[in-house]
């Protein structure tokens, strides 16, 4: 059985003093459900203090993005080399990151290559827009964006795909479970024609866009989808705790 994976991805938000906060806020709740995996995304301002609250417990760390050389005269970017001593997981091909900063499926590739030769776990996102919904390429894009992100990446290497409909992302409009369901479903088989059904079976494979405590439990009790990549809620220790707890409960072994 796959282990469940909750995410959540703090995006643009908390300065240090409040990521502090919001962190300790959770932590003792956080730190006894050990049946979840549960990863942590601040801003890269608060990678090491929080390290520092968490250092020697099951929560993980995740960055929210990454460059995808080592070192060089590159201004502004985090290369995966830094990472790699403050957290174990980073995303990549946020939907923003491909709509505002004009990611193409090529660099999300490189990214995801530089990432897993420093040792990092990347959390892959792929997603649909609402107009490439609603014309029926939801299948076209996420059978692109899967065969493109994973190129020249070999069947043993470790990873987690999120599937993020960019239409319920921070929209309050999240995709019905069994719909994220029969999706996932759908990436799972793409990847069984890259690898093979056995290594396809054992990739997690996250449902994210406007997650919540009170819709967490329609996503999580359908069995391809192995956890969610959190947003808004994620920023509200409460909120974050129950998502947590409703998988832990959900998803038991």
């Amino acid at each position: 059985m796959r282990k469940p994976f909750i995410a959540g991805n703090w995006k643009m938000n908390t300065n240090i003093s409040e990521a502090v906060a919001l962190v300790s806020e959770m932590f003792d709740d956080l730190n006894c459900i050990e049946s979840v995996d549960r990863v942590i995304c601040p801003p890269f301002i608060s990678l090491q203090p929080i390290k520092e609250i968490i250092w020697g417990t099951s929560i993980e760390l995740g960055a929210q993005n990454m460059y995808c050389k080592a070192k060089g005269a590159f201004t502004g970017e985090i290369s995966p080399v830094m990472l790699k001593s403050l957290c174990k997981y980073v995303i990549i091909g946020h939907s923003e990151r491909r709509q505002y900063f004009f990611e193409t499926d090529l660099v999300v590739n490189e990214k995801v290559k530089s990432a897993l030769a420093a040792g990092l776990l990347p959390i892959l996102c792929i997603g649909e827009t609402l107009e490439e919904n609603e014309a029926g390429k939801t299948s076209d894009v996420l059978s692109r964006q899967v065969k493109a992100g994973l190129q020249d990446i070999s069947a043993e290497k470790e990873f987690v795909l999120a599937y993020e409909p960019i239409w319920a992302i921070g929209t309050g409009k999240a995709a019905t479970g069994q719909k994220a369901s029969q999706t996932i479903g759908f990436i799972r088989d793409n990847l069984a024609a890259i690898w093979g059904n056995e290594n396809a079976e054992s990739v997690r494979i996250l449902y994210g866009g406007s997650v919540s405590g009170s819709n967490i439990a329609e996503f999580i009790k359908e069995p391809q989808i192995d956890g969610a990549l959190v947003g808004g809620a994620s920023l509200k220790a409460k909120d974050f705790i129950d998502i947590v707890r409703q998988t832990a409960a959900l998803k038991q072994p």
